[in-house]
């Protein structure tokens, strides 16, 4: 893999939400897709069979595109970040309520905003082109012409 910030963010990201979509799937026997309760996942994270694809998908969206070493990789992170920054402030919103239908709690949710800053950051604000040097392209003064 190359020295990409952003390929190795979305490699790494990726196969977490990767893990943890395929991990959930152990706390979710019985539960139903969209059910507003879930089981727990390492007894903190509740989760349902929705939120479980969800992770799958997004977990599968950040390692192809990490472990593909394309240019979009930057945009990919900062719109996966966009939509879990997204479900993070609905979750804010939804816990408790009949509208939870990724099951989601406070752990989740956490979950979801670091990831988001993470994804946020490196998609946004790594990988930038140097900015020219001072100065460059002018001539110094009494300098002879070319």
């Amino acid at each position: 893999m190359s020295h990409s910030p952003n390929r190795l963010v979305a490699a790494i990201v990726g196969g977490i939400y990767l893990a943890v979509g395929l991990l959930g799937f152990t706390a979710t026997a019985g539960i139903g897709i969209v059910s507003t309760t879930g089981g727990y996942l390492v007894g903190v994270f509740e989760v349902n069979v929705l939120q479980n694809l969800v992770h799958l998908a997004i977990g599968g969206v950040l390692l192809a595109s990490g472990l593909a070493g394309t240019r979009l990789t930057p945009a990919v992170n900062a719109a996966v970040g966009a939509v879990l920054l997204a479900l993070g402030l609905a979750g804010l919103f939804v816990i408790g309520t009949e509208s939870n239908i990724l099951a989601v709690n406070g752990a989740v949710n956490v979950l979801h905003f670091g990831s988001s800053i993470v994804l946020l950051a490196v998609g946004l604000g790594a990988e930038k082109p140097p900015a020219p040097a001072r100065g460059a392209g002018k001539k110094a003064a009494g300098s002879p012409p070319a």
